[in-house]
């Protein structure tokens, strides 16, 4: 990506362990259902962790697609945005992985932090070593690609409904 001010829109997560792969499949729903204007790329962030930070650097704006766990009912859809996204990022599949949280703070203290962040998501069912969403969250995939589509809008960016 060539220009500081690009929106990413980065679907984060594991769909080897269950609901934890939600973001990616939020991703893959805006890729087959949508297009993106040429200053919007979608990311496939998986489990990248700190290999994010050079992304981060380049990006304006930065709309994350994941799996919240904020204790709610599974499935609840979630927008976080600014300080909300440190406290609510933080899964961690195994205690040797860097988080979100810790990605974050890293760009922050390289003056990287983009203008804008927001992430949406939706509660998990269960996070376990297993291949597909829950039914909880697999209902959630088009309504929660829908709140990406909006903050995309709200940020200025022509997205279009495909075919």
């Amino acid at each position: 990506m060539s220009d500081g001010a690009a929106t990413l829109v980065i679907g984060l997560g594991n769909p080897l362990m269950g609901d934890d792969g939600f973001g990616l499949a939020v991703l893959a729903e805006l890729s087959d259902r949508w297009r993106m204007p040429e200053d919007v790329e979608l990311v496939d962030g998986g489990t990248w962790g700190i290999r994010l930070l050079p992304l981060l650097d380049g990006a304006g704006r930065v709309l994350f697609l994941d799996a919240v766990d904020r204790g709610a009912e599974p499935g609840t859809p979630f927008v976080l945005q600014g300080d909300e996204l440190p406290r609510a990022l933080c899964l961690k599949l195994s205690p040797h992985q860097i988080d979100l949280r810790e990605v974050l703070a890293l760009a922050s203290l390289r003056g990287s932090t983009p203008t804008d962040l927001v992430a949406v998501g939706a509660q998990p069912a269960d996070v376990e070593m297993r291949h597909g969403l829950s039914p909880a969250l697999e209902r959630r995939v088009r309504d929660v690609a829908g709140l990406a589509v909006q903050t995309l809008a709200a940020w200025g960016h022509a997205v279009t409904e495909s075919g």
